[in-house]
């Protein structure tokens, strides 16, 4: 199950429609997906998007003796971008005023001590009581897509009330899941056998810990769902670990979400640095992945994609939205800047 093998279908694919070359978009895990394709395969490398792209040597084996210590997703850096994303949640809302629910005094401080009340006693609401683990996962959850901000909020503001004066209405705080998930399953399948961990259980305690202190919320929850790869029988000799460095027939082109809070801009950077050929492209926005979040983005994607011609180098797009900002502050496919890295 691991990437390469998904990256050997893939080719077997573009060799049954009858395509010369692959034209690809990927997001999320689909950009490292994308990554193996054009190190495996760079000269069918006709036009792929990497969007949201993981640092591959992170996601593979970690630098130097790093796998020994730190597991998968504390190498990506997952909760550093979490904690970035929510920090910038706070300092927009803050910003907003009364566009955002959760504006009154200070959003950052707020959301901590409401943390801390359900910490200790969680909130009892009409679809079951409501703790710490249920605000960060509904928070991690909401972080993911601007437009989910708003709602966010009121939900913040709500719980803070209820936390507050425990006989106030309240609503669902969004922590609802699919019937079966299969992320379970589908998640170590691969990651696990993609990826080099800690070989004992204390080393993921000593990370979650580590995370917890540098980035609050969000550091235990990262550590931890890579923690099945520690007693994950499966293995695969096939796996794909590198090198990152093919020279790839095209242009690669590849976006990075500024505030991305699963896969943080270093891990663009660090891709367009490693692949020959590559290009960067940057969204200065919040959300994970750029999809459907700019017209400036898409604008470019689509002419690489029907032409394989990338942008300047150093483009840099701004969203459609900005989230609590008042109509007349909005910024809608805005000009390009040098990017910063």
């Amino acid at each position: 199950m691991a990437t390469a093998d998904v990256a050997r279908d893939l080719d077997l694919l573009r060799q049954a429609v009858g395509d010369r070359q692959l034209t690809y978009v990927g997001l999320s895990y689909g950009a490292y997906l994308g990554a193996t394709y054009a190190n495996l395969f760079p000269a069918k490398v006709r036009a792929l998007v990497l969007d949201g792209v993981p640092d591959p040597v992170a996601w593979t084996t970690g630098r130097g003796d790093q796998a020994a210590t730190w597991p998968l997703y504390n190498r990506v850096g997952s909760a550093e971008g979490a904690s970035a994303t929510l920090g910038e949640f706070f300092r927009l809302c803050d910003q907003g005023g009364p566009s955002c629910a959760f504006s009154q005094g200070d959003p950052r401080r707020r959301y901590q001590a409401l943390a801390r009340r359900l910490l200790a006693n969680p909130a009892q609401t009409p679809d079951g009581p409501v703790g710490y683990a249920d605000l960060v996962y509904a928070t991690l959850r909401a972080v993911q897509d601007p437009a989910a901000w708003p709602e966010l909020a009121e939900q913040l503001q709500q719980l803070d009330s209820l936390t507050r004066h425990p006989t106030a209405a309240a609503t669902s705080v969004g922590t609802s899941q699919p019937d079966y998930p299969n992320v379970l399953e589908g998640l170590p399948g691969v990651a696990c056998s993609d990826s080099d961990n800690p070989d004992q259980v204390d080393a993921w305690r000593r990370a979650a810990d580590a995370a917890d202190r540098a980035t609050p919320y969000f550091g235990r929850y990262w550590t931890w769902l890579s923690s099945i790869c520690q007693p994950w029988p499966g293995r695969d000799p096939d796996r794909y670990t590198g090198p990152w460095t093919r020279r790839a027939a095209n242009p690669v082109l590849i976006v990075g979400n500024r505030f991305d809070p699963a896969t943080p801009y270093r891990g663009a950077v660090t891709m367009a640095r490693l692949l020959p050929r590559s290009r960067l492209l940057t969204l200065d926005g919040w959300g994970h992945t750029s999809e459907d979040k700019s017209s400036c983005i898409d604008a470019h994607t689509a002419r690489y994609l029907l032409t394989t011609w990338t942008p300047q180098p150093g483009t840099v797009c701004q969203p459609d939205i900005v989230p609590f900002a008042h109509p007349s502050a909005q910024t809608v496919d805005g000009p390009t800047k040098p990017a910063r890295s």
